[in-house]
């Protein structure tokens, strides 16, 4: 992994990863051994480098991928089939309260990231760069890929532009 391309990546979200709402993601479980945080992080990066690729708007990729699975409470707490189709909703409320307001983009991205699961499908190169990272990397999670990656060791590192570092707590 390029430590230029990270560095632009948390110009992107630096702002948005120290914030509360974003560090609670931290205590909730998303996949077998990885918390949501550690999920959303990991989407929003891989979505910022296809966004990249594919002439997106990077930026926006970012933020949409780190806040799609913003729904902050215990996935347990409903059957899976509405948990399913219920978290983009609460993601996108609480990501509004959050920022204030998003790009269409980053509201797609979020709304979307569960297509073709949902009867919402992306509808740009953003959201389908969100959508396309959260399947690509809930694969690489359920097979403990995420562990053993550059990213996932350069993201447990400290690093100062948001007090701590991103995945552990510190």
């Amino acid at each position: 992994m390029r430590e230029e391309r990270w560095s632009a990546y948390l110009d992107c979200v630096g702002e948005l990863l120290s914030t509360p709402q974003v560090q609670a993601m931290k205590h909730i479980r998303h996949h077998p051994g990885v918390s949501c945080f550690e999920h959303s992080l990991f989407v929003s990066y891989v979505a910022f480098c296809l966004a990249e690729k594919w002439r997106g708007d990077p930026r926006a990729a970012a933020r949409a991928g780190l806040l799609h699975d913003l729904y902050l409470h215990d996935p347990k707490c409903m059957p899976s089939y509405k948990q399913c189709f219920a978290h983009p909703v609460a993601a996108l409320r609480n990501a509004r309260v959050l920022c204030g307001s998003l790009s269409r983009e980053e509201e797609n991205g979020i709304l979307a990231h569960m297509w073709p699961l949902s009867s919402r499908a992306p509808r740009s190169r953003v959201a389908a760069a969100v959508c396309l990272a959260d399947k690509l990397c809930a694969t690489a999670e359920v097979l403990g890929l995420w562990r053993r990656s550059a990213l996932c060791r350069t993201a447990c590192r400290p690093a100062p532009a948001f007090g701590g570092n991103a995945v552990k707590n510190g």
